[in-house]
């Protein structure tokens, strides 16, 4: 079968109006898919590079929640697109499509509001994505299993151990990988067929064809029982009116590391102890996520800064960072840094130690001071001979500290924590 033009008749839809309220303050001022990762990148980079990498180059980002950085950071980072060569990258944020309805009322609604804005491009398949999830993926290899088994819909799908797959979207399917059942954080999840032990969990991701999508759709919005959303609605009703609906191993199309040929490495990180670790992972010498990796390039907005600096090399007072991230305009001044990540444009002063901790950008720490296994918001500026992360009572009092001990600090916090000093 020829897949010459496949990437070229594919519309992918990004789901990015997620409000992240388990990130807490994170978002407090962006979306999920907003928040800054991995020193120079947004959480959303990740989905729309392996829109690029995959070579698919009609996509819409629809949004919602606290937009206005993302949409901010869209038009900054992806206005390369040339319509004169059918590319585009359309942004299309809630609003009044439908009489009555002012917000999208679930995934699948997003679509339908705004699906005939599209007009006629050349569009046969749809590709649907979350846009908060941090992983690389060749999305014509999942097109191209759509096709082959003319599925009705094809569902992107992970291998997760058994006591943990409650958490997600789960799918039983027979030993072809056609599903028998679609059930939403279910208590007692289904095993996979050949092995007891681990769950098929749904990522998210579905492949339609276009024209079958939107007929879809329109049934679901007649729906008035229906909450109008891809995995509580669409996919359930099509697995139980016995429609070809098949499940695509994440492991058939991710790109790995070489170094772990046998892991597919995906992550959501909807909490604020998966986002640390997630970081953190970064800063392992081999990274099952490799964001150096030439071949399959992660894309982001890079200000124009320059390169990060190490000063002073006395003996007390050394500039350092080893097993780290450190970024474009960084300042390391006599500090020491270990397994943390440091974001764009940041000044870590002398005599200070940061140690397993994610520093978000156009922040600063002042002289003295020791940081362990914290989250430092952007634009946060710590004092001197500031020392967190070394006894969480007391840092509960006034910072929000997560389930594995990593400590978010704000701007707020630390305005209403310097009273208390």
């Amino acid at each position: 079968m020829d897949y010459h033009h496949l990437n070229k008749q594919t519309m992918a839809f990004v789901m990015a109006g997620g409000r992240g309220s388990r990130l807490r303050n994170l978002t407090e001022k962006r979306s999920k898919p907003a928040v800054f990762f991995g020193g120079n990148f947004r959480i959303i980079d990740f989905v729309l590079s392996n829109c690029i990498n995959s070579g698919i180059r009609k996509i819409a980002v629809l949004t919602q929640y606290k937009a206005h950085s993302l949409i901010r950071h869209l038009q900054r980072t992806w206005g390369f697109f040339n319509p004169s060569l059918g590319e585009m990258l359309e942004i299309f944020p809630a609003s009044q499509q439908l009489d009555g309805v002012d917000w999208y009322r679930g995934t699948a609604d997003s679509i339908y509001q705004n699906i005939n804005s599209l007009g006629d491009k050349n569009i046969k398949y749809a590709l649907i994505l979350a846009g908060d999830h941090i992983y690389k993926m060749d999305y014509i290899k999942m097109l191209q299993q759509h096709i082959e088994e003319k599925a009705v819909c094809t569902v992107g799908c992970i291998e997760v151990p058994l006591e943990d797959a409650s958490q997600f979207g789960v799918m039983g399917v027979d030993k072809k990988n056609q599903i028998q059942s679609f059930l939403e954080k279910p208590k007692n999840p289904p095993p996979m067929p050949n092995d007891p032990k681990r769950a098929l969990a749904s990522m998210g991701i579905y492949v339609f064809n276009f024209k079958d999508l939107k007929q879809i759709l329109e049934e679901d919005t007649q729906d008035l029982s229906s909450e109008h959303d891809f995995g509580k609605n669409i996919i359930p009703k099509l697995v139980r009116q016995k429609m070809n609906c098949r499940a695509h191993p994440f492991s058939a199309s991710c790109i790995k590391n070489p170094s772990y040929s046998e892991e597919s490495y995906w992550k959501d990180v909807g909490t604020v102890s998966a986002y640390w670790q997630a970081n953190i992972d970064l800063t392992t010498p081999s990274p099952k996520l490799d964001i150096y990796d030439s071949n399959w390039q992660i894309y982001s907005y890079q200000p124009t800064l320059p390169c990060a600096k190490f000063i002073f090399n006395d003996d007390n007072r050394k500039g350092y960072a080893v097993d780290s991230i450190t970024s474009n305009g960084c300042v390391i001044s006599g500090a020491e840094i270990k397994n943390s990540v440091i974001s764009m444009n940041t000044k870590i002063n002398s005599f200070t130690t940061v140690h397993n901790s994610v520093i978000l950008p156009d922040s600063s720490v002042g002289r003295h001071s020791r940081l362990n296994k914290v989250i430092l918001e952007r634009n946060c500026h710590l004092p001197p001979k500031t020392v967190i992360g070394y006894d969480l009572e007391e840092d509960k009092r006034w910072f929000y500290v997560a389930n594995n001990g990593a400590v978010l600090i704000t701007e707020s916090m630390i305005e209403r924590w310097k009273v208390s000093r």
